[in-house]
């Protein structure tokens, strides 16, 4: 129960004195001083959803120097305030069935007058993963072709065709319909004609040396950008100038895709292999963590957002055989779905298990921090480290169970060693470059709240789902944070009829250890 407490308030008093002159030093002179009640305003109505961090700003205008503050909930679903005897305070809005308003007081007290209140009024929303919630937040094309992006002569279909519910031997799917070429529409901001010339390769990169997009310009996906590209797709689809050298164009894919509405969780080991792990909710294919090469024999495995982070267009995604695909976040979907960190972020995919991907904030401001660590190699070497300090020359033995040790491995690039890319860009291989620099800790990670699948269910009618996890740098700048979206392991059991598949270790690594 909240209690009272007293709290400088900000007061103004105004003495005003007037002599005048026909009054003489006999003359007896009063000034009443009247104590005026307090001006109370408990903040603005608000809406919110399950699971969201509410703030109550509260405000007081008093000419005494201490009042007595007070928060009470008047009703609704109980809620635990953090700070009820100050005007601002915060709570988790509660998990409910259906909506509900939750009426809260903030009293104030002089100790002169009588107490003064007033009431604020919070609107909590049910976010449920019902089919219909579910099936609604892919985009469904509303008949727009890509301009660039060709099939023949004609534009390819854009976004999602078809998005419905369908029972297989009495369990319902998702089935999802798309060509697998997104719309995006980007105005060229000056932070990303920047980026662009100054790719390390940008002379050779660029016809002219540069880009030739403006700020301010609009960009159609696949819009000639200046860029020396390859030819592979692009003479017959289109786009050429858009990607840069290395990966191809995008080509029209039949997807014909179904998630499963009641995903159940994996007994077995499942990790997520290369190739379409999920879909965003455009069509577009999400892939994993890996590109699929490493440095040494089936060992340091290189990170797709850094050592393919030149090989992506302006909206961070680029083609493997032809389907365009995301290995991390991208900006330009975050706008397509409005998600400005003001509140929870929406679905931006589905796993191929069913579970839904959302974006990177957990509520208002606040992000979905990842629990995997970078492995310091200069540690004991019964923590994270190896024998030769500061060098890659061990492996965890389970990267998901730090105090199991590690074992020697093949040596690997030093740490801040300069490696070359598939695409012939020269990268230092700093800490975090591989996948075997990582390690599940959570509890190690200051505000960690996402298990080792990068999900988690925290009770706010959504269930369990994923998040695309991005961290601060050292410039306070967002970047893409392992394990960036879904895994590396599947938090749920893949269908038969799934469009992603366990990776064995065959055909790209590492398979799992344990």
């Amino acid at each position: 129960m909240s209690t009272f407490k007293s709290v400088s308030s900000l007061f103004t008093l105004s003495i005003l004195c007037v002599c005048l002159a026909a009054c003489n030093s006999d003359s007896d002179t009063s000034t009443d001083v009247v104590n005026s009640s307090p001006v109370v305003n408990a903040g603005v109505d608000q809406q919110v959803s399950s699971g969201d961090t509410v703030y109550l700003m509260g405000s007081v205008d008093d000419d005494d120097a201490y009042v007595s503050i007070l928060w009470s909930q008047q009703s609704g679903t109980e809620v635990t305030l953090s700070d009820g005897s100050s005007t601002a305070t915060q709570f988790i809005a509660p998990t409910l069935s259906d909506n509900e308003t939750l009426v809260f007081t903030l009293t104030v007290d002089d100790g002169v007058n009588a107490a003064v209140s007033d009431t604020v009024e919070v609107l909590v929303t049910v976010a449920q993963n019902n089919d219909s919630s579910l099936v609604s937040s892919w985009i469904i094309n509303n008949d727009t072709n890509s301009t660039y992006i060709q099939n023949s002569s004609t534009g390819v279909t854009e976004n999602v065709q078809l998005a419905e519910v369908v029972n297989i031997a009495d369990v319902d799917y998702m089935h999802i319909n798309a060509t697998g070429v997104p719309r995006y529409d980007v105005t060229m901001s000056e932070e990303q004609i920047d980026w662009l010339n100054n790719r390390p390769r940008a002379a050779t990169d660029f016809a002219n040396g540069v880009t030739s997009a403006q700020v301010g310009q609009m960009v159609l996906f696949g819009e000639d950008i200046g860029y020396n590209s390859s030819t592979e797709n692009c003479n017959d689809t289109g786009g050429a100038g858009y990607w840069p050298p290395g990966p191809g164009c995008p080509t029209e894919q039949a997807v014909d895709a179904y998630f499963t509405l009641e995903p159940t969780d994996n007994e077995d080991v499942c990790e997520t292999g290369l190739g379409t792990v999920g879909l965003m909710v455009n069509g577009t294919s999400i892939f994993n963590w890996g590109d699929g090469m490493s440095y040494g024999q089936n060992v340091w495995y290189t990170l797709a957002p850094i050592a393919e982070q030149y090989d992506v267009d302006v909206c961070g995604g680029h083609a493997a055989n032809g389907e365009y695909h995301h290995h991390f976040y991208t900006r330009c979907l975050a706008d397509m779905l409005n998600d400005d960190g003001s509140a929870h972020s929406p679905i931006y995919g589905f796993a191929a298990d069913g579970y839904p991907l959302y974006g990177p904030y957990e509520s208002k401001d606040e992000l979905a921090l990842s629990g995997w660590q970078i492995r310091d190699y200069g540690a004991p070497t019964s923590e994270a480290g190896c024998a030769t300090e500061g060098q890659r020359s061990c492996v965890l033995i389970d990267q998901y169970d730090i105090s199991q040790g590690v074992e020697s491995a093949e040596v690997g690039p030093a740490i801040g060693e300069l490696v070359t890319t598939l695409s012939g860009n020269r990268l230092a291989a700093d800490a975090g470059y591989y996948f075997e620099d990582y390690y599940y800790a959570q509890k190690a990670v200051a505000g960690a709240q996402l298990d080792e699948h990068n999900g988690h269910d925290t009770n706010d009618g959504k269930g369990y789902h994923y998040h695309i996890t991005l961290a601060l740098d050292s410039n306070g700048k967002l970047q893409p944070s392992f394990p960036y979206q879904i895994g590396p392991r599947f938090k749920g059991q893949l269908p038969e009829n799934s469009i992603g598949r366990c990776s064995t270790g065959d055909t790209m690594g590492p398979p799992p250890r344990s």
